[in-house]
């Protein structure tokens, strides 16, 4: 029985070993079959994102693609656009070159025809000339001989009296000149603190580096100095001082503007006629813009505000005008604040007494360009830019050319007179002298055709610019004696004065 027993346990041990074997392969089996089907299903995918992944690269590809031939049709159509323009201006530019041919054509054969028509015309005078020849010596019965005597006697009759003339002029100006030099040694004993003063109105000094630059500011034959003098309308004077040259001029704003100019081109070094035109147009805007600064900084020194910037710039432009030598800006602050405390005793608007005595000489910037007194003008321009009534009335009176309508106008009357009456303040022989001068300027300037005139060293020579279209050359020799007449009657001045006439005619064409 134990023998059985122990078999059949070996046999239920068998069998067990045998069905646990059986599942153990069927799990196994089980896993290994889903595992597969995992990797199957996986690799699927893969496959299905790597073929849209390659439509996507695809469709990338191809939209550069496209995008690139987009971008080369677009630079060819501009580059064909572009040879097109310049077909067309090519075009022009060859029709422009034909007309221009035909025009030249056209005024050669116009010039052609013209000097026959001159050459005709100077055969008939020179027959002409003949014929009034012959009549006239047929009514004076005198022979070309005759005639001849008689009008070089003429002529050395006019001759000595126009030398007597001249003897005279030059005695004068000798005793001028002596007078001059003893009045300037005396003045300079008595005024030596005021030689400065008086150096800085009538002329200014500009520093060159050394002597070899005078001669490129005078030029070859003078070109340069000429032109500058003549652009400018002041007086250079290159003389023996040592690294300076010396600018004149009575009018202190075209100093300025001159000196300025000098300076810049000293400090460039590039001297010739066009370059001196375009500095001076460029320090004249600088001065402007400083004449503006000064006008702004003078009603605020003397507390003067809400004024118009026209009124502000002509203000501006008394910084470079003396009167009697008193600097007219500097004398306007000042009798601003006069004018405020003397209001401020009496009780008076202080404000439009300071207002009156800053604008009182308004006119004065330009009484030498317009017809009229300077209150007048002053009080007509302030007026025309809102300045109030009261102000315009105190401007207008100050010489008592209208009745004045307020305390402040008196008030603006009396600092004016207080400021004027102070010691050293003014030097009446300068003023005397500018307005000399300024008379000699309008005196040429009446004149029909002229254009605009310069009275240069002292008031000795006046330069007049005639208008090239109104005035020919024939014409310009007839000005010039014309005008010497004029100032020989209607003018008292020592020794003599040259007259200049200057007719200029420019041709400007553009190489394209």
């Amino acid at each position: 029985m134990n023998g059985l027993g122990i078999w059949i346990s070996i046999i239920v041990g068998l069998l067990a070993l045998a069905a646990g074997a059986a599942i153990g392969y069927a799990v196994h089996y089980t896993r290994q079959k889903r595992t597969q089907e995992r990797l199957q299903a996986r690799t699927v995918d893969i496959i299905t994102a790597a073929e849209e992944k390659a439509k996507e690269v695809d469709l990338q590809a191809k939209d550069k693609a496209l995008q690139i031939r987009q971008q080369a049709e677009a630079e060819v159509t501009r580059r064909r656009s572009e040879l097109s323009r310049e077909e067309d201006r090519l075009q022009k530019r060859r029709e422009e070159l034909d007309n221009r041919l035909d025009r030249l054509e056209k005024r050669e054969a116009l010039l052609n025809k013209r000097q026959s028509a001159v050459d005709k015309r100077a055969n008939e005078i020179e027959k002409l000339h003949e014929d009034q020849v012959i009549e006239l010596q047929r009514i004076s019965q005198l022979t070309n001989e005759e005639a001849r005597n008689l009008l070089l006697a003429e002529v050395e009759k006019d001759s000595r009296t126009d030398m007597a003339r001249i003897i005279r002029q030059v005695e004068a100006e000798a005793q001028e000149e002596g007078d001059r030099r003893a009045r300037e040694i005396i003045t300079t004993a008595i005024q030596r603190i005021a030689s400065d003063h008086v150096s800085e109105v009538t002329t200014s000094t500009v520093s060159i580096p050394s002597d070899e630059m005078k001669g490129r500011i005078i030029g070859r034959n003078g070109r340069n100095i000429h032109a500058f003098e003549q652009a400018a309308g002041v007086d250079v004077i290159v003389d023996d001082t040592p690294e300076a040259v010396t600018i004149s001029c009575f009018d202190p704003v075209r100093r300025e503007v001159a000196r300025r100019a000098l300076a810049k081109l000293v400090l460039d070094g590039r001297i010739h006629p066009a370059h001196v035109e375009k500095v001076l147009k460029t320090e004249q805007k600088e001065v402007d813009r400083v004449i503006a600064e000064s006008g702004e900084q003078a009603a605020f020194e003397a507390g003067v505000p809400a004024l118009h910037p026209e009124v502000l710039k002509m203000l501006g432009r008394l910084k470079y005008r003396t009167s009697y030598g008193q600097n007219q800006l500097q004398h306007a602050v000042e009798v601003a604040r006069l004018a405020g405390v003397i209001a401020s005793e009496l009780g008076a608007d202080i404000e439009l007494a300071k207002a009156a005595g800053l604008l009182h000489d308004l006119g004065k910037a330009m009484d030498h360009n317009m017809e009229g007194t300077h209150a007048l003008l002053g009080a007509d321009f302030a007026k025309r830019y809102g300045v109030h009534p009261q102000v315009v009335n105190a401007i207008a009176s100050h010489h008592h050319e209208i009745e004045q309508e307020t305390v402040e106008a008196a008030i603006a009357e009396a600092a004016d007179a207080i400021s004027g009456a102070r010691p050293g303040a003014r030097r009446e022989s300068l003023e005397q002298y500018i307005q000399r001068v300024r008379a000699l300027e309008d005196l040429a300037n009446s004149f029909k055709g002229v254009n605009q005139s310069f009275a240069l060293q002292a008031g000795r020579e006046v330069r007049i610019f005639v208008k090239p279209e109104e005035i020919d050359d024939l014409d310009s020799i007839r000005l010039a004696r014309d005008i010497a007449k004029n100032i020989e009657e209607s003018m008292r001045y020592p020794g003599q004065i040259k007259v200049t006439v200057i007719r200029e005619t420019r041709a400007i064409d553009y190489a394209k």
